[in-house]
């Protein structure tokens, strides 16, 4: 569809957003991982602070990264929108644009639902352990409060109303471009330079919803990725980013790309001889 609007005079951001984000998620694999990593490692008396401070370095990375793709969007909000710079495995897990809000939450619900004892609590050795690992960081998620868990529970109730919101206002945008240009194809007989205004005036309007809904979007991620931080204490939060880090890492493995590219690849041939 907006290949088709480009046709009528609608031209692409001249600067892909895909430079950006291979900066963004260089600087977060290479930077802030492993300094967050140390940090959580640390058991000297300045860790808290040291570790605090690298919480909110992460957190601050990843709101720059969405506030860097609403300005992308109101220069160009097919590209972020429908991004085709993001690869296979990475797709699946994308709502509009970006992650699926729902998987901050169910990173989350992973740590509340460890109960299980631990190899390391089974065979803990102080003198091992001094050296090796820090305690807090451990013990994070061992007895969540039932503060956070209810605050949990609100968050996802909140997203189950919110998330199908804005799929329908997405969807009612599109509706209502091609029900404005469909209407309009007839009377003007499919001819371009007549139907250049048409097309022009309802691709303007829906990118204009487009852009809000996109926005919109963002605004969800940041505010569940906030409120998260906002229950947890620092070594929770620091437990949760680094999973997530480490989730958005796993997403561009190349090796993992190349089994689920290889695993679609036979799963689409069965379905060919199957029909």
């Amino acid at each position: 569809m907006f290949k088709a609007i480009a046709l009528f005079g609608f031209k692409k951001s001249s600067k892909p957003f895909k430079e950006y984000y291979s900066k963004w998620f260089k600087t977060l694999k290479n930077v802030h991982l492993p300094q967050l990593r140390h940090a959580m490692s640390s058991s000297s008396t300045a860790g808290p602070i040291l570790l605090a401070s690298h919480v909110e370095v992460m957190h601050r990375h990843i709101l720059n990264y969405y506030e860097a793709l609403d300005l992308a969007a109101a220069n160009d909000v097919a590209q972020v929108l429908f991004p085709d710079w993001r690869n296979p495995l990475e797709k699946p897990f994308l709502l509009l644009g970006d992650l699926h809000p729902y998987l901050f939450i169910n990173l989350l619900r992973s740590f509340l639902g460890d109960d299980s004892e631990s190899e390391f609590e089974s065979e803990f050795n102080p003198e091992i352990f001094d050296k090796q690992l820090n305690w807090h960081v451990v013990m994070a998620w061992k007895s969540p409060s039932k503060k956070l868990t209810t605050r949990v529970d609100q968050i996802e109730c909140g997203l189950r109303l919110m998330v199908p919101a804005l799929v329908a206002r997405a969807r009612d945008a599109q509706a209502a471009f091609v029900e404005k240009v469909a209407g309009e194809w007839g009377r003007f007989e499919g001819k371009k330079e007549e139907m250049k205004g048409v097309v022009v005036e309802a691709a303007a309007a829906e990118m204009e919803e487009l852009v809000g809904v996109f926005v919109d979007a963002n605004r969800l991620r940041r505010s569940v990725l906030s409120d998260i931080l906002s229950v947890t204490d620092v070594y929770q939060a620091a437990v949760f980013l680094e999973g997530l880090a480490q989730f958005l890492v796993g997403l561009r493995n190349r090796e993992l790309v190349r089994q689920f590219e290889k695993c679609s690849l036979e799963l689409q041939l069965i379905a060919e001889v199957s029909a």
